[in-house]
């Protein structure tokens, strides 16, 4: 347990207002975060894993970008291996256009952490490069870079090359730690309850009999096998709750009580519109702004669950930090998607705390590609820099004044003790 500064200890160590950021920054820079929702696979789940430049290069982001940039369709860049993606790609945004964006400069930052050309007219230098690694001292070399200690990934249980791991008995570091992924299971059970019979459980497309209780049994198994550290679903804009619907029947019949059985938190992010633009594939979901009265509703029926919530509509954020002043069961954490650029990020983070204090989780890095955790995270501490300096400073101006062990306190508690407590890691 960390010891509280005495009032003595406080005078005398107190910075001034000219050390702050600086202290700030060091401490920033100095604590090791635990990336609480990722995309990443730890090695052991092979092809899985995505990394190297011609997976930063093809990443989504950068894929709606090409389609604005280039006059290439996206039909026939589908029909393109790879490779070929990855040059369109950095022909289009880094050889003709300014890479000046969030998502470019993300690219440009991590070749920079390499020492690679950040202005070549090819990626040959950059691919020799990433050819070179061994992908288990890779991981460890890229976490390490970042400032990250541990990442929390997203394991779908029905995803046939994941789940072949995971019966393997093949996971388990503590620096990849699990989730159990429910997407499948609510908001896609039309479309995936028969792979449920093929496992050996009794479920009908309606859930009806025994689907309840056979989801419980699939989802105990599943527990038993990964020991998530918490479970998790995507949910649209339209989420409802509660709703008479085969959607609501498995999340308030077999989903809350698994968790509390368990003693799992349950992740809720909301606010994604799928496929707005098919032709673009993973690039074409979009965002819409979410009845948070679901949020109020499944908070306050089920006060011994504990929920971690994202949001991916900025107009949703003061709400979101109003629930969570009335709900102590309920976690905002980080700024998810579309919201994941500095100017947002600044915006929401001095919003929550002026709201909450310190009991938020302020970012994940949501990364799909293990080297986007470089500039992302490095982008947080930046934005996250100028933020508590601003904090501590207003503090000291209304006449309390902090000191490093306080900062220190605080930047554990936002990045690493807030999410250990909350899934009993801690």
């Amino acid at each position: 347990m960390e010891t509280i500064p005495t009032r003595q200890q406080v005078g005398d160590d107190q910075l001034t207002a000219d050390r702050i950021q600086s202290t700030v920054d060091e401490v920033l820079a100095t604590t090791p975060f635990i990336d609480v929702h990722t995309h990443l696979f730890a090695p052991s789940f092979g092809d899985l894993g995505l990394w190297g430049i011609d997976e930063l290069l093809t990443y989504h982001y950068l894929e709606a970008e090409l389609f604005r940039s280039s006059s290439i369709s996206p039909e026939r860049y589908w029909g393109m291996p790879k490779r070929e993606q990855a040059n369109a790609i950095w022909q289009a945004l880094f050889v003709e256009n300014s890479p000046v964006s969030e998502a470019t400069r993300g690219v440009i930052a991590v070749l920079d952490a390499f020492d690679l050309p950040t202005d070549s007219p090819d990626l040959e230098e950059a691919r020799s490069f990433f050819r070179a690694q061994r992908i288990e001292s890779h991981v460890v070399k890229v976490l390490q870079m970042a400032g990250v200690s541990s990442v929390v990934m997203t394991n779908d249980p029905l995803h046939p090359e994941e789940q072949q791991v995971w019966m393997n008995g093949s996971q388990s570091r503590a620096d990849f730690l699990p989730v159990l992924r429910l997407d499948r299971i609510l908001w896609g059970w039309s479309a995936h309850w028969q792979i449920l019979t093929e496992q050996g459980y009794s479920v009908d497309a309606q859930a009806t009999g025994r689907s309840v209780a056979e989801v419980r049994r699939f989802l105990a198994d599943w527990h038993e096998r990964m020991r998530p550290v918490y479970m998790a679903v995507s949910l649209t804009d339209d989420f409802q709750f509660p709703e008479d619907s085969v959607q609501g029947k498995l999340l308030s019949e077999a989903i809350l009580p698994s968790c509390r059985e368990f003693d799992v938190p349950l992740s809720l992010m909301i606010g994604v519109r799928r496929q707005v633009n098919p032709r673009i594939r993973l690039a074409g979901d979009a965002v819409g702004k979410a009845d948070l009265r679901a949020v109020e509703n499944i908070c306050r029926d089920y006060p011994e669950n504990r929920f971690l919530v994202s949001v991916l509509s900025r107009e949703n954020q003061h709400e979101l930090c109003v629930y969570a002043r009335k709900f102590s069961n309920l976690m905002p954490f980080g700024c998810w998607w579309f919201l994941n650029n500095p100017s947002i990020v600044e915006e929401i983070t001095r919003e929550r705390i002026e709201m909450l204090g310190t009991s938020f989780i302020p970012q994940h890095s949501d990364a799909r590609v293990l080297e986007q955790v470089l500039y992302k995270w490095r982008n947080t501490r930046a934005t996250m820099t100028s933020i508590l300096a601003n904090s501590y400073k207003l503090l000291g101006r209304d006449g309390r004044g902090v000191t490093r062990q306080i900062i220190q306190r605080d930047v554990s508690r936002l990045f690493r003790g807030n999410f250990e407590k909350w899934v009993n890691l801690a």
